[in-house]
């Protein structure tokens, strides 16, 4: 069988986990027009009959401005090291600019194969996308370009025979009934947070993170706790509103995701926490075994 491992590489708001949601088959990276919204290396696992391709998720490669965005640049240079394949994924409604250049030259270093996925083409006509294809071949001698459209699905089966055309023969790394390397606790409290940024638009600073404290089976449905952690007061007024209607809304959206998940009734509770401190929120995210987020 053919396997290994394909890394997304992009700027942000591409679409990277869009797509790999796409592909997979199930939510394993959360979604927001917020940009940085991914922060850690995720993996969505694709299997058929005579493959296992790993895909694997980054956070978008920009300018930062702020540790937290230099940590996610740093995560995303390391996973381009680790890959079999890498996908160059650019949108396009968007012009080729010096930032596409910079992570490209990032990309030309590594020696990997590069396949350039032009994603969003639904927002394209075909001559659009014609005069998109002959603007970006040229760029680059890759090894396909492979115009998709994540959202609506379009053209992702050619995207994966293209891939497995690149990837060499090799064992299965996961079991066949699995679909991310993250835990269900980690993927209930993204889905959380996926609601806190698109609920609340620009307003929460990317710091803001959520945490399951509490997850219970009682007979068939889960009884489960989420914290959502910020610095300021201030944001807290926010994420909670006017009378609890944010932290309300927040919770109904988020519960249909996770019952989605779980295929069960969910009883979900949140409740947001101020920790001010760096170091105290540091011990309280190792207390609940967070320890991804603890390098930010």
């Amino acid at each position: 069988m053919k396997s290994g491992f394909v890394g997304l590489i992009g700027r942000p708001n591409v679409g990277k986990s869009t797509l790999i949601n796409t592909i997979v088959g199930e939510k394993v990276a959360i979604v927001s027009k917020k940009p940085q919204t991914t922060r850690n290396i995720i993996q969505g696992i694709y299997n058929d009959d005579d493959s296992q391709i790993v895909f694997v998720d980054t956070p978008g490669i920009h300018k930062p401005n702020h540790k937290l965005g230099t940590y996610l640049n740093k995560q995303a240079y390391y996973t381009i090291e680790d890959n079999d394949v890498l996908l160059f994924l650019i949108s396009a409604n968007e012009e080729w600019g010096r930032g596409d250049d910079f992570v490209l030259e990032r990309l030309k270093a590594t020696g990997k194969p590069i396949i350039l996925v032009i994603n969003k083409i639904d927002l394209l006509t075909k001559e659009e996308l014609y005069l998109k294809i002959d603007d970006v071949r040229n760029k680059y001698d890759f090894e396909a370009i492979v115009p998709v459209s994540a959202l609506r699905d379009n053209n992702t089966k050619r995207l994966i025979r293209v891939i497995k055309e690149l990837l060499k023969e090799g064992p299965a790394f996961y079991d066949k009934d699995e679909y991310t390397n993250k835990s269900v606790k980690f993927l209930i409290a993204e889905m959380v947070r996926e609601k806190v940024f698109n609920l609340t638009d620009q307003e929460i600073p990317h710091s803001a993170s959520c945490v399951v404290e509490g997850f219970e089976k009682s007979n068939n449905s889960y009884v489960i706790d989420v914290a959502i952690i910020v610095d300021r007061n201030s944001v807290k007024k926010i994420i909670v509103g006017s009378h609890g209607t944010m932290i309300k809304e927040i919770g109904i959206q988020a519960r249909k995701d996770i019952e989605a998940l779980l295929n069960t009734k969910v009883y979900l509770s949140l409740f947001v926490k101020v920790i001010p401190k760096w170091r105290d929120k540091e011990q309280y995210l190792h207390e609940f075994g967070y320890d991804d987020f603890m390098d930010e």
